[in-house]
């Protein structure tokens, strides 16, 4: 016992030179991990819009950076077989996480994807999966919207990802219209001068586009047309308050010009004079 004690103290005192290496290394690799979760948070707040994501991003980081330090100290003690020890339970263990979390690891992907593509921020108005609203939160497993009722959805970003859905938000120009008719005797060269000049006032189209004015039939009661043009929108909700105020505009402008905007009219005839 004493002689194997004092071999013990040997090789101590022979591997103190290197178990002061190894803890240095991995002091080093701590101080490492917790500066690169603060420098990369800060990196990739210009990439990443998500504060979830770049959370994650910068822990894997440091975990990364702390489990390279483990296993150099490993090395310099020269216990490769602990480190091949390791190295093999940590393949055995990731392979049986992944498994067991195929969904929830499919639904971080996607969410890492969204956030690096930029394909969908928070505010932008989103139609998918049957539900359209605003995005309020964009996390690891789940994006939340608010419809126009205030309600909240979740959708799992996988099933964002895999689906087609769109984005309102990733154009700053969409084109609505509204249609409307004017009584017969009106003369339909003023009425289309007028319409087209009045949501040119409010709604200016820019260089490459255009306001169209198309007459479409001859109704009951008048002669129907519909005007397109482009208003300034990153939601769907931009449209409706778009046509609103032309139809206030429009209105007004008929009114003072005397265009009469007709309803429908029934004569009912007595048959018994």
């Amino acid at each position: 016992m004493l002689d194997r004690l004092l071999n013990w103290i040997d090789l101590a005192i022979l591997n103190l030179p290197n178990f002061i290496v190894a803890l240095i290394v991995f002091i080093i690799a701590l101080w490492l991990s917790k500066n690169l979760q603060r420098w990369s948070s800060k990196a990739l707040s210009r990439l990443i819009k998500q504060p979830s994501v770049r959370s994650l991003i910068s822990k894997l980081l440091s975990a990364l950076i702390i489990a390279m330090g483990l296993f150099m100290g490993l090395g310099v003690l020269n216990l490769d077989t602990v480190l091949t020890s390791l190295l093999a339970g940590a393949g055995v263990a990731g392979l049986a996480i992944g498994l067991a979390l195929q969904g929830t690891l499919a639904n971080t992907f996607s969410g890492i994807f969204l956030a690096v593509d930029d394909i969908l921020n928070v505010g932008d108005w989103i139609e998918t999966n049957g539900y359209s609203g605003a995005v309020v939160e964009i996390d690891l497993r789940c994006t939340k919207i608010k419809e126009s009722d205030n309600n909240l959805v979740i959708i799992p970003n996988k099933t964002i990802l895999e689906n087609p859905f769109k984005n309102y938000g990733l154009t700053t120009r969409i084109r609505t219209s509204i249609t409307c008719g004017v009584a017969y005797q009106s003369n339909l060269q003023e009425v289309k001068a007028l319409a087209i000049s009045t949501i040119q006032k409010i709604y200016p189209p820019l260089v490459t586009e255009q306001i169209e004015f198309h007459y479409l039939n001859f109704g009951e009661s008048s002669i129907d047309f519909q005007l397109r043009f482009w208003v300034n929108a990153t939601a769907n909700i931009t449209s409706l308050e778009a046509k609103s105020e032309a139809i206030i505009n429009l209105k007004n402008a008929f009114d003072e010009n005397n265009i009469e905007i007709p309803y429908p009219i029934r004569t009912v005839f007595n048959s018994d004079k």
